[in-house]
């Protein structure tokens, strides 16, 4: 049986309505949302309402294998295909043959592999490491991902070929903090289903202003982090403590840690411009762009003050830095550093 979607927001209302609208259809879907959210849930709902029910359900995840491992659990591979090969393997697209394959986080696979996904979509075929013989498939290819897939064919780490192929139906899962309406039910049916699964017994709803803590906290973890905290209320009966907990996790000197802590925060602070009290946007503290922000703020304070004193001559300032003129006046323009008097007395 499949797990249930419970929710009553508009978006989990969406999610139930586009699963019956395309769970017969067998059409290359993407589920996307943050970690935690319950993608592979909508995946076993979608498998459960198809034709294809009874079939394999397989489910890889792309993150946790290195690219060749990965490669071989999805293709298999003959025997002597490789050192270790001792023998035939079969993969995972040939073992869900007319059933569903899930492809977890399918933003974390290697360009490389992405090629040769795309060539089974495009024919329906594949052939195992170390075999000419082309294997065919019919599974039905689900994908999940918790990255924004159009920022990384941006960036040159997602094919825009392979996007388009897989993103046939596509099914967003909105983060817990967007949809508290979802939370009282959710809270209902799993501690439900834990008091009974630990103890044994039927649960008593919790009082009003318990749930008030629960409802208010944002949950950043999503739907898997409540899970472990009602796992815990179950079987430890800690409910002061964590609701304490979360509480201080909701207050406003949790949420604005890093603007409110500059003592120990100041250089990111500073890096992502934040005032006082400002919540901070976690979707900058992607490490790519703090280490680009940084550098950036680093050089040009660097170039800046060479400059002034050498009174902006480009010359002597390329010398000191130690990078070529032409790299310099691109550093001048990129960085927007000008001088502080008129163009005109500036030399070099």
């Amino acid at each position: 049986m499949e797990p249930p979607i419970i929710g009553i927001s508009s978006n989990i209302e969406r999610i139930k309505d586009l699963i019956g609208h395309v769970a017969d259809t067998g059409l290359n879907t993407v589920i996307c949302g943050e970690s935690g959210v319950g993608k592979e849930v909508v995946a076993q709902n979608l498998y459960h309402m198809s034709p294809r029910k009874g079939k394999p359900f397989l489910k890889i995840n792309c993150a946790a294998l290195p690219e060749g491992l990965l490669e071989s659990e999805l293709f298999g591979y003959e025997s002597g295909a490789f050192t270790g090969a001792d023998k035939k393997k079969r993969g995972k697209f040939e073992m869900a043959h007319s059933g569903v394959l899930l492809l977890d986080e399918i933003g974390d696979m290697s360009f490389q592999l992405q090629s040769k996904l795309l060539h089974v979509l495009q024919g329906g075929e594949f052939s195992p490491l170390g075999s000419e013989k082309e294997v065919k498939t019919d599974a039905w290819i689900i994908a999940a991902t918790n990255h924004e897939l159009e920022r990384d064919i941006e960036d040159g780490k997602f094919r825009e070929d392979l996007y388009y192929r897989l993103n046939i139906i596509r099914i967003n899962v909105d983060p817990l903090r967007e949809r508290p309406e979802d939370i009282p039910p959710l809270i209902d049916y799993y501690l439900s289903k834990y008091t009974m699964q630990f103890k044994g017994q039927d649960y008593v709803k919790p009082d009003p202003e318990i749930m008030k803590t629960l409802v208010e906290y944002k949950w950043p973890g999503n739907v898997r982090e409540l899970q472990n905290v009602l796992k815990r209320l179950v079987v430890l009966n800690e409910w002061e403590e964590v609701i304490d907990e979360l509480g201080r996790r909701n207050s406003p000197e949790f949420k604005h840690g890093i603007a409110g802590k500059p003592e120990e925060y100041s250089v990111i602070a500073d890096l992502l411009d934040l005032s006082e009290n400002q919540t901070p946007d976690l979707s900058e503290f992607s490490f790519k762009k703090i280490k680009k922000k940084a550098i950036n703020k680093v050089e040009r304070e660097a170039i800046a003050y060479v400059l002034d004193k050498t009174g902006w001559n480009r010359s002597k300032a390329s010398k000191i830095l130690e990078i070529s003129y032409k790299t310099l006046l691109n550093k001048i323009a990129e960085l927007d550093i000008t001088p502080p008097e008129s163009p005109d007395k500036q030399t070099g």
